[in-house]
């Protein structure tokens, strides 16, 4: 059996002794083992193991998107963000989760949401050791010790960490209001100012003053009370 192998693949790697079809195959995988990434991209410096990979990097840079969808139209840096986007036309979703029954469009998708049920957590932050589930998370986390705000608002230029905090804050411009309380009917731009609202109703009172006990719905609140103490 493995004399056919040598035969079909006779380059083998004498690390883990994986067979590959050709030289340059096998030298591309070596580079795992190495930790090698001689492809390095002149814009950002970030490096790569394979030259295939920083081309699709460049596309960050250079904005191009060359694989469009027949569909509606919309075009991807990417052809594997294609083909996710493509099941929006589709809808299918042929990975399902045997713990809730969810189905995802991707395989990664549903590896992703398995985490929620085992509760793994395996992206840790070196800075402060808070782990997370999605490596986007955090991302979005260490921008909080760097102080980088990437996300910028095309109406007043204000800067957020992550684009939901942006989409939020541009709601505010538009004046939309999404977020409506189910008791009296009030709404609100941000579901924070709801939540914060809500405690109005059902009298929670979240944040204690340390030096008297006192307790307020508000940390603004809070914080002009503790001036007090002062």
């Amino acid at each position: 059996h493995q004399k056919s192998h040598m035969v079909e693949k006779p380059y083998q790697c004498l690390t883990c002794e994986k067979f590959f079809k050709d030289r340059s195959t096998l030298i591309r995988h070596e580079r795992v083992h190495t930790g090698e990434k001689p492809y390095k991209c002149h814009e950002c410096g970030k490096s790569f193991t394979r030259n295939s990979d920083i081309i699709v990097h460049r596309r960050t840079h250079t904005g191009e998107k060359p694989f469009q969808c027949p569909e509606c139209g919309k075009s991807f840096s990417q052809r594997s963000n294609l083909f996710t986007h493509q099941v929006i036309h589709t809808g299918e979703k042929p990975f399902t989760c045997h713990e809730c029954g969810k189905t995802f469009a991707r395989r990664y998708g549903l590896f992703r949401h398995e985490r929620l049920h085992t509760g793994e957590k395996p992206y840790q932050c070196p800075e402060c050791g808070k782990s997370f589930g999605q490596s986007g998370d955090l991302i979005t986390h260490q921008r909080f010790h760097t102080g980088e705000k990437p996300y910028q608002c095309s109406q007043c230029g204000k800067f957020f960490c992550n684009k939901s905090s942006l989409v939020k804050h541009q709601k505010w411009h538009l004046g939309e209001k999404p977020y409506k309380c189910h008791e009296c009917g009030k709404s609100f731009g941000q579901s924070t100012d709801l939540i914060t609202h809500q405690r109005t109703h059902t009298g929670e009172k979240p944040f204690p003053c340390a030096e008297c006990g006192k307790r307020f719905g508000r940390k603004s609140s809070l914080i002009v009370h503790q001036q007090g103490h002062r």
